[in-house]
């Protein structure tokens, strides 16, 4: 069993749902030796997060963004304000999604379906950069 780490800092992004399941594989090179085994990606932030969703359609990121927008508003009366108002609506909204997914390598592949992608969820609206710490487990290919 082989064991894999990288990390990997994204490019600030806007507030919202946006692709990066080609910014891990690239990150990854020994993922093609991969026969079997598990990525594990991990956000190391508390207002964004990650989440696996349809990745042929954009209305769907745009569909995420209002959902989730309209379950944590900005117009709550939050009491952790200090940050501005965008700041506590992201700690619900990565709170609800999470920190991390895991998915199945097969055959030096992501095991994800056809119309499924990684998402970073940004949720506040100038959040920076993000790290990610990208681990790999598995049997290499024979």
């Amino acid at each position: 069993m082989n064991w894999f780490q990288h990390q990997l800092t994204l490019p600030a992004y806007r507030r919202g749902f946006h692709l990066i399941t080609r910014h891990i594989v690239e990150a990854i090179p020994e993922l093609a030796t991969i026969q079997v085994g598990l990525l594990h990606v991990f956000i190391s932030h508390t207002s964004a997060s990650l989440t696996i969703n349809e990745n042929a359609d954009p209305d769907v990121q745009t569909d995420l963004e209002s959902s989730f927008n309209a379950i944590a508003p900005e117009s709550f009366p939050y009491v952790h304000t200090c940050e501005g108002p965008d700041d506590m609506p992201a700690h619900v909204k990565a709170s609800m999604l999470g920190s991390s997914v895991t998915i199945p390598i097969t055959k030096g592949r992501l095991c994800l379906g056809t119309w499924q992608g990684i998402y970073l969820c940004e949720h506040r609206n100038h959040g920076g950069q993000r790290s990610l710490v990208l681990t790999v487990q598995g049997r290499t290919i024979s």
